[in-house]
């Protein structure tokens, strides 16, 4: 059975730390009067990590905590300190409250910054650099499977695991008793490929999904202005469901041909201080996603 969860970046949190985030319970009710019964943890340290406290409100709004992002610097090996505390946190909130999935992104890097969307363009790292970041994705991987998680790898934006062949590189080189794939539709639309094509090549690897659309016009637009990521969700590239590019009626069809089950979790990245509203999004999202069969 395919459930249907949402995420804290619905409602623009995206650092813990940052002052415009909205109250997290208010997150948790608000997702709950959407219409979804699970949530993402959301970055470490937004939801309290006290797991007396999380699961009493849990509780209160009926949701399930479905797993976490570790949204980190995996490219930076002077970072490795912060993505391994990110990465131990997490995988500790996630097993006090029966959670599922790990997720691991690596995340913006002003060398790639540029260059979302531009796959020709974009800076690749040399042998050694690689070697030691596959190293470290298996390293937060192997953590992940240790705490009984199934971890998955997710493309981003204007990181180095945005475009296709890098993905599959990846792939390649991690055993996949290791390492799945969350896959995000808007993400990989967003980096000039077809979803679609690649969910049938990968279906057996894909163990959680990320349903994400987006504007084909704004996109187009942020691609050839090399506009940033985060002023590209300020101008609304991650559209509500159903009116973007992604073909989620063959999504949801590819799913079913596999008996796809588990999770399924909207995530609308937004600008925190913008002018929409997300329970109202989180509505449309959920009314389009019922309207087709989820």
């Amino acid at each position: 059975m395919i459930q249907i969860g949402n995420a804290p970046c619905s409602w623009g949190v995206e650092f813990a730390d940052d002052p415009r985030n909205p109250p997290w319970r208010r997150v948790l009710s608000d997702c709950a009067a959407a219409g979804y019964r699970g949530i993402e943890l959301g970055p470490i340290g937004f939801m309290p990590e006290d797991p007396a406290l999380l699961a009493e409100t849990l509780d209160e709004n009926d949701l399930t905590l479905i797993g976490g992002v570790v949204f980190r610097p995996f490219h930076d090996p002077a970072k490795w300190d912060e993505v391994q505390d990110a990465a131990r946190r997490t995988c500790s909130a996630l097993v006090a409250h029966g959670a599922r999935h790990l997720v691991l992104i690596d995340s913006i890097s002003p060398r790639r910054a540029a260059t979302a969307g531009r796959a020709a363009e974009a800076e690749q790292m040399a042998p050694a650099e690689w070697t030691g970041f596959v190293g470290r994705i298996r390293q937060v991987a192997q953590m992940g499977v240790d705490h009984g998680l199934t971890v998955g790898i997710h493309a981003h934006a204007a990181g180095f695991i945005d475009f296709e062949p890098e993905l599959e590189r990846l792939l390649d080189e991690v055993d996949d008793s290791l390492l799945k794939i969350c896959f995000d539709t808007g993400h990989h639309s967003y980096a000039g490929y077809d979803p679609v094509a690649f969910m049938r090549r990968h279906i057996g690897r894909i163990s959680y999904m990320h349903f994400k659309d987006i504007d084909p016009k704004v996109k187009a637009a942020a691609v050839a202005n090399r506009t940033g990521f985060y002023e590209a969700c300020g101008q609304g590239i991650f559209c509500n469901l159903g009116q973007g590019d992604v073909d989620f009626p063959t999504v949801r069809q590819i799913l079913l041909e596999h008996g796809f089950s588990g999770w399924c979790t909207v995530e609308q990245d937004c600008d925190p201080s913008g002018g929409t509203s997300p329970i109202d999004d989180a509505r449309a999202n959920r009314t389009y996603l019922s309207s087709i069969g989820f």
